[in-house]
């Protein structure tokens, strides 16, 4: 069977589960069922089975699919099972708007400090949930009161039931509709056999046959592990399968780590990071000047797609406001197209910012293992927000995936059992990572006196220390969790590991202690004359003179033997210069004098020519007879 084909007959049967998963959400999409089934407990007060599809059918929320067509009961299950994970999910988004429709505050833009407090203790988990969650679902009950003229009720009155996507969960069904065996002998490659319809309406069982599909398994399966059955979904053609597997791992550890990679966020630079030891005498030393994970092309990809999606939607709202749900007016096709649109741009950014966390998170496991680290500690999300720096740059700081990164990170790192904490943000870029002295930040090294954000000074005389912001927060971020590793908190219900509060004895000791520098133990004693260097001048450039000179400030290498009376060549620029940062030329260069044509890099130009008319090159000299 031909790709092509196994994907149309793939897409038939998602086809199928897509629209009783359809009705089942349409029949179920209120407070109360969702209440029910997020309870845990049926009418009887018997605990409900984890499976959803095993649940729905304990409190007896069936579905069929369409008058004619013959499906097995697997099917149902896997319909049951999509329908009931969804359903699941909406128990926090529910409890969340409830939440804040509690604690409305009087300035919706602008809570206090007390509103702060108040919506966070009617939150489920508010201590520790991101402002930005809060600050958004409030921003959607604002818009839905702007349209009705009052507060909605609960969430289900502001969202409408989702939309279902084409799969089919297989994890639902047994070997009656699906199997997979790994191959005896190549462990790379795996064998999937389930049953697809032959028609898109199967009217009886015999419209229903086996398919065999073999399997590529990719290089991160560990050949040990045990695969499940995996989820298929229809995609441009072709059929892809999210493949589960399960092997044994190393458990992560709360405690006892040595050596840590502390990870910081930025904007252009998404992730700064490096790794710290802490010694047995409690001293803690950073091991290298980390590195730096730059996303610039990525960002700006991301930004164009952000302002091309806000320009299709406002031009779809004026659209819908014009033709006021009339399907015969003049304006209906297009509104149908800049949908369509929409849709496709909002894709392409969904899978942009799939691919960007994936990224980071690889990036971010992999100078851990690099490093030798047990632990990778990151910043906390709950107090980023993007607020007071203007509306270009909060928005680009909201649309980071950064909550995205933080899973992956952990999904990654499980992997190789090294633990992900999040420790508290406070103070981790404003302190110098090695007396805890409130920093001065300037714009760049060679412009310590203009006031910026990218370069830190220390103005402690006995310290002096001075580097990139970045640099300096990872720093502090790493050694932080060394010294409040005993203070850890692991969630018991999705394993996250966490420091929560900052004790301000164990703060004192997280300082990072400048390591002594290395002396070499070869003896480096004079044990004869120094070797004689001549003053070797610069051979000839060229055997015939220079042009005239141009009429512009450019020119061409300059003829005859460069200086050898100067002792050092103009200086190109100051003496803090770095790799990483150095600020925009803010004048032109003027060369000084005698410093023209000191460099072929330093401003040249061509020098004069000896003769008035420059004479003709001789076309015999160096040439010959081969008889």
């Amino acid at each position: 069977m031909s790709g092509s084909v196994l994907a149309e007959r793939v897409g038939w049967a998602a086809g199928l589960v897509a629209a009783m998963v359809t009705e089942l959400l349409a029949d179920r999409w209120n407070a109360a069922d969702v209440n029910v089934l997020a309870s845990g407990v049926d009418a009887g007060g018997r605990k409900l089975p984890s499976s959803a599809w095993m649940a729905l059918r304990r409190l007896g929320w069936s579905v069929a699919p369409p008058e004619g067509v013959r499906v097995n009961d697997r099917i149902v299950r896997m319909a049951q099972e999509q329908a009931g994970r969804l359903l699941r999910s909406a128990r926090w988004r529910a409890d969340l708007t409830a939440g804040v429709l509690a604690a409305w505050p009087a300035d919706p833009a602008k809570r206090t400090p007390e509103e702060w407090d108040a919506v966070r203790a009617v939150v489920p988990g508010g201590e520790h949930l991101p402002s930005s969650v809060i600050t958004s679902r409030t921003r959607q009950i604002s818009a839905f009161a702007r349209k009705h003229g009052r507060l909605p009720v609960d969430v289900f009155e502001v969202e409408s039931a989702p939309k279902t996507a084409r799969m089919l969960l297989l994890s639902a069904c047994d070997g009656q509709q699906a199997t997979i065996e790994r191959h005896e002998t190549e462990p790379g490659r795996a064998l999937l056999r389930l049953q697809l319809p032959t028609r898109p309406d199967p009217r009886s069982y015999r419209d229903w046959t086996w398919v065999a599909c073999p399997l590529r398994l990719p290089p991160t399966v560990p050949a040990g592990a045990v695969l499940h059955l995996p989820t298929l979904r229809p995609h441009q053609g072709r059929v892809r399968a999210d493949l589960a597997y399960t092997h044994a791992v190393a458990k992560a550890q709360r405690t006892g780590h040595t050596v840590a990679l502390g990870v910081d966020w930025g904007l252009n630079t998404l992730l700064s990071a490096g790794a710290a030891r802490l010694h047995d005498d409690g001293q803690i030393t950073a091991l290298g000047s980390g590195g730096m994970f730059r996303t610039a092309g990525v960002l700006a990809k991301q930004h164009r797609l952000r302002r091309l999606s806000e320009y299709l939607h406002a031009k779809a709202d004026h659209y819908q406001r014009l033709t006021a749900g009339d399907e015969q007016h003049a304006l209906a096709a297009k509104h149908t197209i800049l949908s369509d649109e929409i849709a496709y741009v909002s894709a392409r950014r969904s899978n942009l910012n799939d691919a960007l966390s994936w990224a980071a998170a690889r990036w971010a496991v992999d100078q851990a293992i690099a490093a030798g680290a047990s632990v990778i500690y990151v910043e906390d999300l709950r107090s980023m927000e993007a607020r007071g720096m203007g509306r270009t740059m909060n928005t680009r700081l909201s649309q980071q995936v950064r909550g995205q990164i933080v899973e992956r990170m952990r999904h990654l790192a499980s992997e190789t059992g090294i633990a992900v904490v999040t420790v508290p943000a406070r103070d981790t870029s404003r302190h110098c990572p090695r007396c805890l002295t409130p920093l001065r930040h300037r714009k760049a090294p060679d412009r310590p006196t203009v006031p910026g954000w990218k370069w830190a000074t220390c103005p402690n005389p006995s310290c002096g220390w001075q580097g990139d912001r970045d640099r300096g927060a990872w720093q502090r971020i790493a050694a932080r969790g060394l010294a409040h590793q005993a203070k850890t908190a692991c969630d018991r219900t999705t394993g996250a590991m966490a420091i929560r509060t900052v004790v301000d004895r164990l703060e004192a000791g997280a300082v990072i202690t400048e390591a002594a520098p290395k002396t070499s133990r070869r003896d480096r004693s004079k044990t004869g004359p120094t070797r004689h260097q001549a003053t070797r001048p610069t051979p000839r450039r060229r055997r015939t003179p220079s042009p005239a000179r141009p009429t512009g400030p450019a020119g061409k290498r300059p003829e005859g033997h460069a200086h050898t009376d100067r002792p050092r060549l103009p200086r190109a620029a100051h003496r803090h210069q770095d790799v990483t940062t150095i600020s925009t030329p803010t004048t032109r260069h003027q060369p000084r004098g005698a410093a023209r044509g000191a460099g072929f890099h330093h401003h040249v130009h061509a020098t004069p020519p000896r003769w008035e008319h420059i004479p003709e090159p001789d076309a015999l000299s160096g040439t010959g007879s081969l008889s």
